[in-house]
């Protein structure tokens, strides 16, 4: 997500937790609740951006401008965090949204399930298929950098 757009999807993801919250049954967890929405606004905002080009703000182009890593540190750095990003946006929205809940928000499992709203046994599966996912896309592009 770009960061000029995240302040406008959070502003909608707090409109929605304010309409909507005096309606919540009392037995939902309220932080899986909340990412449930997170997950919900997101996956509208990428399929509204799919092909938007972003031009930096004057902000995101200082921050680069005081990169304190070495130029070849930020170009490796990079070249993984992009090579991340294509694998998972490769992979199935399910997938996807449970690996980043436990694996990057490290959410314990159970929140996983009640954010993605799946029995506690699907999220597992579901997360068991993303990492050989990740792992088959990390062999591929270190064997694709090894032909190059």
């Amino acid at each position: 997500m770009a960061d000029a757009d995240v302040d406008d999807v959070l502003q909608e993801v707090f409109v929605i937790v304010h309409r909507k919250l005096p309606a919540l049954d009392a037995n939902v967890v309220l932080r899986a609740w909340v990412y449930g929405i997170c997950l919900r606004r997101a996956a509208n905002y990428r399929k509204r951006n799919r092909a938007r080009r972003e031009i930096p703000t004057e902000e995101e182009i200082e921050r680069a401008e005081v990169d304190p890593r070495s130029p070849a540190e930020a170009i490796d750095e990079g070249k993984a965090r992009e090579i991340l990003e294509d694998i998972l946006r490769g992979l199935p929205d399910e997938k996807r949204e449970v690996f980043v809940l436990y694996e990057i928000e490290e959410l314990p499992m159970q929140e996983v399930a009640d954010a993605v709203g799946c029995p506690l046994q699907t999220a597992y599966s579901r997360l068991y298929s993303a990492r050989k996912c990740i792992h088959e896309g990390i062999r591929r592009a270190r064997a694709q950098m090894g032909n190059r």
